[in-house]
This record gives C-alpha cells, sequence and structure tokens, in this order.
C-alpha cells in the first residue's frame, strides 16, 4: 500500500481577478485512499504557494455536492445566504456547502463542521470560493465527480 501523498489528476483550477490567488481542484491519494482536495495557493512576490485554505472530500461527497450545486443558478449573486447541504465525512464530522456572507464578502464556503464531545462548531478546514465563478465551479465538481465514476465503473 502506498504510504505517501500523491496527485493523481489535476482537474483544473479558479484564478481571482488581480491573478495573486488560484484555487486548485485535483484528485489526491494519500495510503491507498483517493479523495478530491480544493486548496488556495497565492501567489506574490513575498510567497508563492499552497496555504493553508482548502479540503478534502471523499468521493461520495463529491457526488452529493455536484448534484446539490446542480441546482445553483449559474448567477448566484442574487440568492440569500443559504445552506446548500451538510454531508458526513466520518462520524462527528461533517462537510457543510452554503451560500454565506462573512466580512463584507460573499462566497460559496465549504468547509468542515465538528459535533463530537469535546467540541461542536467550524473548524478551519475549508474555504471560500466566488460566487461570480459559480458556472465554473460547478463544472470543476462535475469533472472531479466524472474522473471518480470513470475509475470505478467495473473492468470489462
Amino acid at each position: 500500500m502506498e504510504s505517501s501523498f500523491m496527485i493523481l489528476h489535476h482537474i483544473g483550477s479558479l484564478h481571482s481577478d488581480d491573478g495573486t490567488e488560484e484555487v486548485k481542484f485535483s484528485i489526491d491519494a494519500y495510503r491507498g485512499y483517493r479523495y478530491a482536495s480544493i486548496r488556495k495557493y497565492l501567489k506574490s512576490d513575498s510567497y508563492s504557494g499552497a496555504t493553508r485554505a482548502g479540503i478534502t472530500m471523499t468521493p461520495e461527497i463529491i457526488k452529493n455536492v455536484t448534484a446539490a450545486l446542480e441546482k445553483v443558478p449559474d448567477d448566484a449573486s442574487k440568492l440569500e445566504d443559504i445552506e446548500i447541504g451538510k454531508f458526513a465525512k466520518r462520524p462527528g464530522m461533517s462537510v457543510v456547502v452554503r451560500i454565506s456572507s462573512y466580512k463584507g464578502s460573499r462566497g460559496l464556503d465549504l468547509r468542515q463542521w465538528q459535533e463530537d464531545e469535546v467540541y461542536t462548531g467550524w473548524t478551519k478546514k475549508g474555504l471560500r470560493l466566488p460566487l461570480n465563478k459559480m458556472g465554473e465551479i460547478k463544472k470543476l465538481f462535475k469533472e472531479m465527480n466524472d474522473y471518480f465514476q470513470q475509475k470505478d465503473e467495473p473492468k470489462k
């Protein structure tokens, strides 16, 4: 069994309007488990590379998020703050997808929610994607879902 981290397939990226941020969508593997990864990268004079902002999701969560996002219009700017879905990652941990406002900006928030005897609330794992890129976001999720569906089909 492979014990090291590997990027199996780069799905695509979202770029900020000013070119200083990039959010990469990929399929990764660690210790034999495949998962989807969405991670924010910065590009500046002082630092270029990965940030802590990001989230990983199982193939099942990707399938459910893709289906939930299909119901969201490409122009989501006029939507109220709303929870789109909550998907179990493991006992006591879920991925919550919602349109929300934070510090005056609105976005599609993908964040982990923890619920156990130690702590109940949001974790630091997650990121916010710009609402004006909803069409691209839905396409990237569909491509991640398609990747998992093709890899999981039995060989004939």
